[in-house]
């Protein structure tokens, strides 16, 4: 049995074990300048909480699997650390995740990943979601995240609907 719910508060130490377990596929794909041990530190997670960041659990068989953050940012809804733990990757669990969360809102969604992870290009595409031109990514990246132009020059964005 699966089901898919918010995340509750204490939850947050299984929420990092799956990101930084799902995390290790960016290990030598990203540039080393942007890989850290852990990919997310217990304090990222609290100040990701702490600025909005809602995340959403896939509970199969009661335990939480998979997560996936919406973050409300004036008029769109950015989703955020989307990670699925790496025994139960390729399963539905992201591709739920991200169905359930389009639910929620009518607003326009965005997502930034790193332009070298090829496979979560390819599962936004296949949810829907559309690539921005170079222009669009800097300006939104600009507008809607806080990150460092090193990161900037290294992400990609993608909407839903298309811009």
């Amino acid at each position: 049995m699966s089901t898919i719910r918010p995340c509750r508060d204490n939850e947050r130490e299984t929420i990092l074990a799956i990101v930084n377990d799902a995390a290790v596929a960016y290990r030598g794909v990203i540039p080393a300048d942007r890989w850290h041990e852990p990919y997310m530190p217990s304090h990222e997670l609290d100040h990701e909480i702490g600025a909005g960041v809602a995340f959403w659990g896939y509970e199969a068989d009661r335990e939480l699997v998979g997560v996936m953050g919406i973050q409300p940012v004036r008029d769109v809804n950015l989703i955020r650390h989307a990670y699925v733990l790496s025994t139960s990757q390729r399963n539905g669990v992201g591709g739920a995740l991200i169905e359930h969360l389009r639910t929620l809102d009518t607003r326009r969604m965005l997502v930034g990943t790193w332009a070298a992870a090829e496979w979560a290009i390819s599962f936004y595409r296949r949810h829907g979601f559309e690539l921005t031109t170079p222009e669009q990514k800097r300006a939104l990246l600009q507008s809607y995240w806080t990150v460092p132009d090193r990161q900037i020059e290294l992400s990609v964005v993608l909407a839903n609907p298309p811009l």
